[in-house]
């Protein structure tokens, strides 16, 4: 079929976090070369230029070792959280933690973070953190985590959450962590991989997904690659710094599809490879965790299957306090339907087939009379799959990358260049207004390389989609102006509650697993507020790998926390998910701020409180939340006063101060529409 491209579909991803474009979603990062270390650091030693200092180094390691006491792995968690730190992680708060760092390298420093209990009666009397011993050092660690300086809470909370992480995630050379033997984790779907080692290789077989014909593989040139795409460009520059250009010799890539790499894919990796900030994302503050996908097909590639059609008072709420009638009307209710039907939006779970966190939830709200609805998912009734997080690794789960993005590719209209990032869209000035020419874009395959091939893609329709987190920055360097460009971001906030289910418990199934099933079957809406303005919390489960299973558990002692990760198979998590009123700002690339309102957290600690009970009607033994002091109850020896008191204090808990972690895999709001100049975006008032 012949290719028509004036109506440039391109997708494109960023080496470090920043905006991407335009109709297709981010080309996903695993569509590099397994050999392209992007960032300077492999795990396997070898050291980026910029590296910790030996005293920051000294101060990690020591904190390290008294959150993870006696867990030593074959690649310690200190040294693959520093070499993190160097190479990868991009945040506002990185600048800080490396001050404290280095701080407590030296006596002085200690004493400033740790107070006396770093100083001994013996000489020397003023000691370095690692010095001290590992009693006292856990006790610091718990001071700062619930500590009333707000820096103490920021500090506990960003080495928690970076050293769990990377330890309970990464794997030696055969692809494994001996840590998942200990807490019941069988690592990458052993049904998939008994599958695929039935199955021609993946080399055999790496042509097949029908994406590839749509993708350009500028492995020779890449003028010539987007030539012979039908694409014209403008030009072709090589960028040295920032006042100079010159002629290049292009770079390599080869490529990977998505669905080819899901057998290698681990919670690690995919993270590493398929989500913004590398799974790393947060507000400035630490206050939010952030899931945001960085893939071919976007968030659709590592989302959780549910496929809700936008709730009635969402619609009136458009329609009537902000006059957009559109959601109101019929094109957009065929529109909703059309979509649905693309997916294979359905309800319904296999009786006796659905997973551990959702059969928890289903029977806790039968118990207790509380309302349990199936949710709508895109993929089939029996996706018994707890790994789509990863990317669907069977294709059935029916997100962008298997619909819309194939029709692209089936039709010729349209390409994906990966390894590619957008500068900003040119614009032409016209007599009414101004229009897009087409997109500057530049291509490397190394992102922190000085030296890449610019391109300027002309087309006579141009689409930004790169989410609310990537849109603004885009439009924002495209000449844009106006200041609601970033504004009004919202993530639906998430809080958590937990339940531990023994495994000599006959319910659920002695054999089922916590991270196993399809992970969104069951909601309730027992306190959503559905009925008037949906401001509320509907009641959820999520998917939790080891990985992030521990950066949100409570950390009280090393002693603890071992404990908590033995129980990680058998313990189910069930969340509140408000509606928020409150709302933040997109700023630089991967900086985030935002603020939660106190009627959301209402909303959240009422949905807290009803998923302690749902946890309880269910059959757990012990349940708790998952704020920083860490107290739980054993429901089977606790009394109804005991029960009541426990669930009370445990959800009326702040939720504003970093003692509970808060998490969000929805990000909306900051290019909102309007009918007005005041609250529309719009290319005239660039």
């Amino acid at each position: 079929m012949e290719q028509h491209p004036n109506i440039l579909s391109f997708g494109v991803t960023s080496g470090n976090g920043e905006e991407t474009l335009i109709s297709v979603d981010d080309v996903d990062p695993t569509l590099r070369s397994n050999s392209d270390d992007r960032h300077g650091v492999l795990f396997d030693g070898r050291r980026n230029a910029k590296s910790l200092s030996s005293r920051e180094m000294d101060s990690l390691t020591a904190i390290a070792d008294t959150l993870l006491p006696s867990m030593s792995v074959d690649i310690t968690a200190s040294r693959d959280c520093g070499e993190y730190m160097v190479s990868k992680l991009q945040h506002a708060m990185l600048g800080m933690l490396r001050l404290a760092l280095w701080l407590m390298g030296t006596w002085y420093g200690t004493v400033i973070f740790c107070g006396t209990k770093s100083m001994s009666w013996r000489f020397p009397f003023f000691r370095r953190l690692s010095q001290v011993e590992p009693r006292r050092r856990e006790e610091i660690l718990l001071s700062w985590s619930f500590s009333s300086f707000y820096l103490f809470r920021l500090l506990f909370k960003g080495m928690k959450f970076l050293i769990l992480l990377i330890h309970f995630t990464q794997v030696n050379e055969k692809g494994e962590n001996p840590t998942w033997e200990g807490i019941g984790y069988c690592g990458p779907d052993p049904d998939f991989i008994c599958k695929a080692q039935q199955e021609p290789s993946l080399d055999e077989k790496e042509d097949d997904h029908p994406l590839r014909k749509a993708l350009v593989d500028m492995e020779e040139s890449p003028m010539d690659a987007l030539a012979m795409a039908g694409i014209t460009f403008s030009s072709a520059i090589h960028r040295t710094d920032k006042t100079t250009i010159s002629p290049m010799t292009p770079k390599t890539i080869r490529c990977r599809l998505p669905r080819e790499v899901q057998p290698l894919l681990m919670e690690g990796d995919a993270m590493d490879r398929m989500y913004e900030g590398r799974g790393l994302l947060a507000t400035d503050d630490l206050a939010v965790v952030v899931l945001a996908g960085s893939a071919v097909g976007g968030g659709t590639a590592v989302n959780w299957s549910a496929s809700l059609r936008t709730p009635d008072h969402v619609m009136d709420e458009w329609c009537e306090e902000h006059d957009l009638a559109l959601f109101r009307s019929d094109a957009y209710a065929c529109a909703l339907d059309a979509v649905c039907e693309r997916m294979g939006v359905h309800s319904g779970h296999v009786e006796g087939r659905e997973g551990f966190n959702n059969e928890v939830l289903r029977r806790g709200c039968e118990e207790l009379g509380y309302p349990v609805n199936d949710i709508p998912r895109n993929s089939p009734t029996d996706h018994y799959c707890g790994w789509c997080c990863f990317g669907c690794k069977d294709g059935k789960k029916k997100g962008t990358n298997e619909t819309w993005l194939v029709d692209m590719a089936e039709s010729g209209n349209g390409v994906l260049l990966p390894g590619c990032r957008a500068l900003k869209v040119v614009m032409d000035e016209g007599r009414k207004r101004r229009s897009a020419r087409g997109v500057v874009f530049e291509y490397g395959k190394n992102s922190n390389s000085n030296s890449k091939e610019v391109f300027l893609v002309e087309s006579k329709v141009t689409v930004i989609a790169c989410g609310a987190l990537g849109t603004p920055g885009l439009l924002k360097r495209s000449g844009l102006r106006n200041p609601n460009i970033g504004r009004n971001l919202h993530l639906h906030p998430v809080v958590m509650a937990w339940g531990y289910f023994p495994e000599n418990y006959m319910w659920p199934g002695r054999e089922k697993r916590s991270y196993e099933g399809g992970i969104m079957t069951a909601m309730s809406t027992v306190v959503s507020n559905f009925k008037t303005n949906g401001y509320g919390a509907v009641i959820q489960t999520p998917a939790l790998h080891p990985g992030m299973f521990s950066v949100v558990t409570p950390w009280v002692s090393g002693a603890d926390v071992k404990m908590r990760m033995e129980r990680f198979s058998r313990t189910a998590h069930v969340f509140a998910l408000a509606r928020d009123r409150g709302s933040g700002v997109v700023n630089l690339p991967g900086s985030l701020t935002y603020e939660l309102e106190g009627e959301d957290e209402v909303s959240l600690q009422r949905g807290l409180e009803k998923t302690l009970r749902i946890l309880a009607a269910a059959g757990a033994e012990e349940i708790g939340t998952q704020h920083c002091k860490g107290e739980r109850l054993n429901v089977k020896m606790a009394s109804s006063h005991e029960f009541e008191r426990f669930v009370r204090r445990e959800s009326q808990r702040p939720l504003r101060d970093l003692r509970t972690p808060i998490c969000s895999a929805h990000q909306m709001g900051s290019c909102r529409m309007g009918v007005t100049r005041r609250g529309r975006w719009w290319m005239r008032e660039g």
